[in-house]
């Protein structure tokens, strides 16, 4: 009986401790926030009299909230409470890690933890998944937690002054990760498919452990600014296949004078100045150079719009030369013979030229008319030169009629 009577103790005992487990994994949502406010309480009573003007910056209800330089080993509890919080910077503080109830101020933009004593990314902070800046450089990291990735909006990581001894691939699943600045770090090459990193524009690389240019950069051509200052690089490629690539840093490497770059690029290192000098020098001899050929096609334009008029000026003066000239092109006599042929036909055909001086005053009556035909005449005689020895005959038999019209008008004006 006393066994039974121990066992069924037992039995008791291990379902009320079930129940307690099964209590503990329905904790409510209310429950947790309750444990996290008595564990601020805690805090609160632990932190002591907070730094001169620390409690009216957390009073000020402003979204950002400077706490550099305060000598912090823990961040005041009322920092989580903050929920309009927008920017947090806590650099060159003691702080070795924060608490989970940082991730509450899921507002967060942009959280600054650099020169710090942290050899871990918190956990928490990789709940803050509307970060778009996170800088933690000068601290004591030699990895990435794999949670990171859950910071899908983050655009700008620092994690200079380092332990990094090879590149965090967890950098691959940052698809906005724009600027990534993990120099002086001790890593000795990149790996080789860093060009999934199709976002990035700004790498800064400097101060590592690198003997030889890492050749992925040259397929990453998406890149604005690349920085390899003090490493170790004797030798650079041509960087002319970057198409964006802006600023290009290769100081305190064992080179003479900076590489092959696009005419844009700005370069900083030993021998740049020069060499930018002499690229600017060479681009002010081409613009000079195609502002004066396009000053001599413009003179020779002009020169040649001037000879064109001219030539149309010197035709538009004299139709019947233009007349003689269609004419003569189509193989009629020369200007001078058909003068002197219409000049004999005329002396044939008109015996009395007398009674067209007599009566001047008609022919003067009657100018306008004799004027018209006489524009008809020049227009029908230039078809009828074609003709050759037809145009004689008939321009013999309108001057004929053009005597006996004058004539007639004469008489017409004497009897009026």
């Amino acid at each position: 009986m006393g066994g039974s009577s121990s066992k069924g103790e037992g039995e008791e005992e291990a379902e009320e401790k079930e129940k307690e487990e099964k209590e503990d994994e329905e904790e409510t949502e209310e429950d947790i926030a309750e444990r996290i406010e008595a564990q601020q309480r805690k805090d609160e009573e632990e932190e002591g009299e907070l730094p001169l003007g620390v409690d009216d910056l957390l009073n000020s209800g402003d979204p950002v909230l400077d706490l550099c330089y305060r000598k912090f080993k823990k961040l005041p509890c009322r920092v989580y409470r903050l929920l309009h919080l927008e920017k947090l910077y806590a650099c060159g503080n003691r702080l070795r890690t924060l608490p989970d109830s940082i991730s509450q101020v899921q507002g967060l933009r942009t959280l600054a933890l650099d020169f710090n004593k942290m050899e871990d990314v918190p956990p928490a902070v990789c709940q803050l998944v509307n970060l778009t800046c996170l800088y933690m450089g000068s601290n004591r990291l030699v990895c990435l937690p794999p949670e990171v990735r859950n910071l899908q909006k983050l655009r700008c990581l620092w994690l200079e002054s380092n332990y990094f001894q090879y590149f965090p691939r967890q950098l691959y699943d940052l698809p906005r990760l724009r600027s990534l600045q993990i120099g002086d770090n001790r890593m000795k090459t990149l790996p080789g498919d860093l060009v999934r990193m199709e976002a990035l524009r700004g790498l800064w690389v400097y101060g590592n452990r690198f003997e030889e240019f890492p050749k992925v950069l040259l397929r990453m051509e998406g890149l604005e600014v690349l920085d390899l200052d003090r490493n170790k690089i004797s030798n650079f490629p041509s960087l002319r296949r970057l198409p964006t690539l802006q600023l290009f840093s290769y100081d305190h490497n064992p080179v003479e004078g900076p590489p092959r770059v696009g005419e844009e690029v700005t370069l900083v290192g030993e021998g740049a100045a020069e060499a930018m000098q002499e690229r600017e020098d060479k681009k002010e001899r081409r613009r000079k150079a195609a502002e004066q050929e396009a000053e001599d096609r413009l003179a020779l334009a002009e020169e040649e719009q001037r000879v064109i008029h001219g030539i149309l000026k010197n035709s538009g003066s004299s139709p019947g030369r233009i007349a003689s000239e269609g004419a003569f092109d189509g193989d009629a006599p020369p200007d001078g013979e058909e003068e002197q042929e219409a000049q004999e036909e005329e002396d044939e055909g008109s015996p009395d030229r007398g009674g067209m001086e007599y009566d001047a005053a008609g022919l003067e009556y009657d100018e306008e008319g004799v004027e018209y035909e006489t524009e008809e005449l020049i227009c029908e005689g230039d078809g009828l030169e074609y003709e050759g020895e037809a145009l004689e005959y008939e321009r013999g038999q309108m001057d004929y009629e053009y005597e006996e019209e004058a004539e007639g008008t004469g008489t017409q004006n004497g009897g009026r």
